[in-house]
């Protein structure tokens, strides 16, 4: 893909009645960016989960997904969710196609820890369908469920969204890869940003617990990407316009680097 790919991870806990981030999505592609966008919905799975009286587990910040809640996460994620990121892309002016990391066999994942059931590290990415959507001009909006074997059949792995977005930045060679969350970034020890810091510090604040919860992964995973993304970002989206802010000279939030930009 071009130099000016941007891949950005979206949460459910960030889309509120006065979140822009959808609004902002649009306005960057109709400046002539290419924007892909992955979304989570951990919440609206949390509420499923529990109609039908099933309970959310967590570790190290992943769900564990037994067989029950592996079509609960199929249908919220790759059906509610992603349906209704795209109704609302419409309905702010842009042209969206949904997908999950199952179609056009984007996303093949591989289970590497059986204690976390039905759930997948990803494998390899092959983006010919979305080279084939942005090359259109559509935003992909991408779910996190893939596909891989399961005792030696293909089927349906949970995959958490924050380690997708990361291999699809280094795979569509994305400019940006930015993670939007409800908190200003990673916070310190005192609730303070941290601004920048370096993929190996990362190890550290993790060790030292610093970095805790549903932040791991995306630290992980900006971490990761960092290495061939030239800029990893985990930014408050809660925030008016914080994706359009991006291009400020101090736009908040906390950047991963490798030590080579440090």
């Amino acid at each position: 893909m071009t130099a000016q790919t941007v891949v950005i991870k979206i949460g459910g806990s960030t889309l509120g009645h006065s979140d822009t981030s959808l609004a902002d999505t649009v306005a960057l592609h109709n400046c002539g960016v290419n924007v892909v966008l992955v979304h989570g919905g951990g919440a609206e799975i949390s509420r499923w989960l529990g109609r039908l009286g099933l309970e959310s587990r967590f570790a190290d910040g992943l769900r564990i997904t037994g067989e029950e809640e592996l079509r609960v996460v199929s249908a919220v994620l790759a059906g509610l969710v992603n349906k209704l990121l795209v109704t609302e892309l419409f309905a702010a002016g842009g042209t969206a196609v949904g997908i999950s990391g199952v179609d056009g066999g984007l996303g093949r994942a591989i289970i590497t820890n059986p204690a976390l059931g039905y759930v997948g590290d990803i494998e390899t990415i092959d983006p010919q369908l979305l080279d084939v959507l942005l090359l259109a001009g559509y935003i992909p909006v991408i779910s996190p469920v893939c596909w891989g074997l399961v005792d030696e059949k293909p089927g349906l792995l949970n995959v958490n969204a924050d380690d997708l977005a990361a291999e699809l930045a280094v795979a569509v060679n994305a400019s940006s890869l930015v993670f939007l969350t409800d908190v200003p970034g990673i916070l310190d020890k005192h609730g303070k940003v941290i601004p920048r810091i370096t993929a190996s510090e990362v190890d550290n604040l993790l060790s030292d617990g610093t970095i805790k919860g549903g932040m791991i992964p995306k630290a992980r995973a900006c971490q990761r990407a960092s290495r061939s993304v030239r800029q990893t970002r985990i930014i408050d989206g809660t925030a008016a316009h914080a994706l359009l802010r991006e291009t400020e000279t101090d736009p908040g939030g906390t950047t991963i680097v490798t030590e080579e930009l440090a």
